[in-house]
């Protein structure tokens, strides 16, 4: 089996199906997804058995099955950015990381790997061609629930602050701290269960 665990919250089931934990709430009170209340509570609880049944019936991709772990894919220009973050963020949490070091890498692994968090360098490429990428990924439907957070030494204060205004989740200014990329990592992927 391929969980940790053989009950699930809301919250859980959400990262690993990549959806808002409202819409797993959803499909529970439908009666789609089976499980049951917490006596006294409001909380919700789902088998991992009924949660890869459902999964397989509605065609949701069973990669997230493999970890239940939040998946952060690190985009960034600059090689040594990304194999120290890599390195630092897997010795350190219990993320799952992957990395790229363009655009249209970028969009080949957020397909496959339907990041929970993108880590988004904004000066790939050119400024522009960041936010073409933040856009078409808000676009696409599988990656609705993506979080985009943005890294740059170079944006003033009065720009690092419209970014959230643009579809932007976070903003990271370079150079950072390991605690202060994951605090960015833990704020955009908040999940209530």
């Amino acid at each position: 089996m391929p969980f940790d665990k053989e009950v699930l919250t809301t919250g859980e089931v959400a990262k690993i199906c990549n959806v808002a934990p409202r819409t797993v709430s959803k499909w529970f009170d439908s009666g789609s997804l089976k499980g049951y209340r917490i006596p006294g509570s409001r909380d919700r609880r789902i088998p991992s058995s009924e949660l890869m049944r459902f999964m397989r019936a509605h065609g949701i991709p069973l990669e997230g099955l493999n970890s239940g772990r939040t998946r952060v894919l690190i985009v960034d220009g600059e090689r040594d950015v990304l194999s120290t973050l890599e390195r630092i963020l897997t010795e350190q949490t219990s993320y799952d990381i992957r990395t790229s070091n363009s655009a249209f890498a970028a969009g080949m692994e957020c397909e496959k790997f339907k990041p929970h968090v993108l880590l988004l360098d904004l000066h790939l490429g050119s400024d522009a061609d960041a936010r073409a990428f933040a856009e078409n990924v808000r676009r696409n439907e599988h990656l609705q629930f993506t979080k985009i957070v943005a890294m740059s030494g170079k944006l003033t204060d009065g720009q690092s602050q419209s970014l959230r205004m643009n579809g932007f989740d976070g903003f990271l200014k370079k150079p950072f701290q390991v605690r202060q990329v994951v605090e960015a990592i833990e704020a955009a992927t908040n999940l209530v269960s």
